[in-house]
């Protein structure tokens, strides 16, 4: 495994330390449920960690509800309850996911890292609108189903802040068809041709 240090992610050392104890708590759970696949498990750090943190940073600076929709294995949702709690703010982080198993993951990891956070099990279509400052998501959907979610649950001048591979921009024309907004493309540097997408202004066409 390459692991990252505290100087490459630019935080404390008890922010490290945080995200030592939720790394160990994801290779510990894997083993149980599908919380990252088991071929990325080696890159966490690389791939998942790092990422998590860039979406943070995209993010506003400071947020009274942040909302991360099909959270999973808690990313980029407990990071950003990590990363939040260097702040010292007690900032809103409400994480939804509707497997149960994954839920019940997520709320060891908020109770292991020390951090504030919520867990929300529940399907995304259901909830009611959670008038959010940010609203972030990874691998869950494409983005004109995003933009949907987004929409519903972000406050009047919110942020969607989601992670793209390299077909962002054919999903970024398909939604085009249905959404109007403004946005700007984040590289990434965990994968070659991805992005954070930083999006605002939604409105359905």
């Amino acid at each position: 495994m390459t692991k990252l240090t505290a100087e490459d992610l630019n935080v404390s050392r008890e922010t490290f330390h945080r995200l030592e104890r939720y790394v160990a708590l994801i290779e510990k759970w894997t083993a149980k449920i599908n919380l990252v696949s088991k071929s990325s498990v080696s890159d966490i750090w690389t791939r998942h960690i790092l990422d998590s943190v860039e979406v943070y940073r995209a993010g506003p600076n400071q947020f009274g509800r942040w909302l991360d929709l099909g959270s999973g294995g808690g990313l980029p949702g407990i990071v950003v309850a990590i990363m939040a709690a260097e702040n010292d703010n007690q900032q809103n982080v409400c994480l939804v996911e509707s497997d149960s198993r994954k839920a019940a993951f997520l709320r060891a990891a908020i109770r292991e890292a020390g951090v504030a956070g919520t867990v929300i099990c529940e399907r995304i279509e259901v909830l009611p609108p959670q008038n959010a400052d940010a609203v972030s998501a990874r691998a869950l959907a494409e983005l004109g189903t995003l933009l949907g979610y987004a929409d519903r649950h972000l406050a009047k001048g919110g942020i969607a802040l989601f992670a793209k591979g390299m077909s962002w921009e054919k999903e970024l024309a398909m939604a085009r068809n249905d959404w109007s907004f403004s946005y700007e493309a984040l590289k990434s540097n965990t994968e070659e041709g991805s992005v954070i997408l930083r999006i605002g202004d939604i409105a359905r066409v």
